[in-house]
């Protein structure tokens, strides 16, 4: 197939546009032609000092160097200032803690995530881990009250049996959750007199149910104030028509 000459002529026309685009110092001075070698050499100077520009500088480096570069990325120039929003009054910014994080090179996003991981995670833990050493107080506690643990663990299954036969689920599980709660369990046994049956009237249960709030309270499950304890303690006594 002839060659289209109307093609030809319009790329030997671009030909010499083409070649005066090209800077001086890329250009062949004989032929006019892109030279490729010094154009990949440049390119890859380029691309060295683009790298070395947004690298961390060195721990030669200067000072403002330094500080030049961490602002750059987000870190700000004293611990100070970074603004930590807590997502639990437990897990507010700290000073000696944001130093650290500071001196490491966190950004204000960051040491954000860091508190917010702090009260995600941890927090259930702390729960969790003083929930198991209350428990194993109250039990060493009933221990000691039905003297010794082979007579707890003995008679345990008995006061479970005679909880469940004879009290409503709720009231039931409430008092079963602290050491007071089994005592007047045991007491209620030996005597055999249950007021609350399982078929509690409403007014009964809501009783119960501030009962279960007021054990729910940090002075009952934490601090153990001996007058708020005892508050509840003879609430369920009266509940069960021992008051």
């Amino acid at each position: 197939m002839s060659e289209n000459l109307l093609e030809a002529a319009m790329a030997e026309g671009a030909a010499p546009a083409a070649a005066e685009e090209i800077p001086e110092k890329f250009r062949d001075p004989e032929t006019g032609s892109l030279r490729v070698e010094a154009l990949l050499r440049s390119y890859r100077e380029l691309e060295k000092r683009l790298s070395q520009r947004f690298a961390p500088p060195g721990p030669e480096a200067p000072e403002e160097e330094r500080a030049r570069f961490r602002r750059a990325i987000g870190v700000p120039d004293a611990p100070e200032e970074y603004a930590v929003e807590p997502k639990h009054e437990l897990c507010g910014p700290d000073p000696e803690i944001n130093k650290r994080l500071h001196e490491a090179g966190f950004t204000c996003t960051q040491v954000q995530l860091v508190y917010d991981l702090a009260a995600e995670r941890l927090l259930p833990l702390i729960a969790e881990a003083a929930a198991d050493y209350e428990a194993q107080k109250q039990v060493a506690r009933l221990a000691q009250e039905f003297g010794g643990d082979e007579q707890f663990r003995r008679i345990a299954p008995q006061i479970a049996a005679w909880g469940r036969a004879n009290l409503a689920p709720p009231v039931f599980e409430a008092l079963s959750t602290t050491a007071e709660g089994v005592l007047a369990l045991h007491r209620m046994m030996a005597k055999s007199e249950p007021s609350l049956a399982r078929n509690a009237e409403p007014a009964e249960a809501l009783d119960e149910q501030a009962l279960r709030k007021m054990m729910r309270d940090p002075r009952y499950w934490r601090s153990r104030e001996p007058e708020y304890v005892k508050r509840v303690t003879e609430g369920f006594k009266r509940l069960f028509g021992q008051g």
